[in-house]
Parts: structure tokens; sequence; C-alpha cells
């Protein structure tokens, strides 16, 4: 399984956008460098490169839209 996620850090308003095929190890890792991110969603896959396209899509303009509509009452209790 291939999983596309998406931290935001609170205090840098910011997101990242990651792929991996071990959820769990990579936000730990995550978390040792970027204490203050959390994971707020994440999607599984079960062919790579259908990961690798929708990172790609988070990553574009229409991506980020999306990304704040389907994270818009998140938005709203954390800013």
């Amino acid at each position: 399984m291939y999983y596309v996620y998406i931290l935001h850090s609170k205090k840098e308003q910011k997101f990242y956008y990651g792929y991996t095929d071990n959820l769990r190890r990579r936000i730990r890792e995550h978390k040792t460098i970027k204490k203050s991110y959390k994971l707020v969603y994440y999607e599984g896959h079960l062919i790579k490169k259908d990961a690798l396209e929708r990172e790609r899509y988070f990553k574009s303009g229409w991506g980020r839209r999306y990304v704040k509509k389907i994270l818009k009452n998140y938005l709203k209790i954390n800013r």
C-alpha cells in the first residue's frame, strides 16, 4: 500500500505534501525533524504511480484549492 499524506504546521501556517509506503514510519521521521507538523489527511493507493500522481496533484494550484476545501473546518479551528 502507498500513502499520500498532508501535514500542517499551525505555527507556520504551511502544508507539507508527501507519499510513502510506510505511513507510521514516515510520520515518526517528520516529527523528529519538524515537531510542529501534524498529520491532517492521508489516503491509500494500491499502485505507486497512482500515489505519486495524487501527490503531484496536491502540489498543483488546483490541488491546493482542493485541499483547502476538504480541510476547511480544520482550518477554521486552527487559525
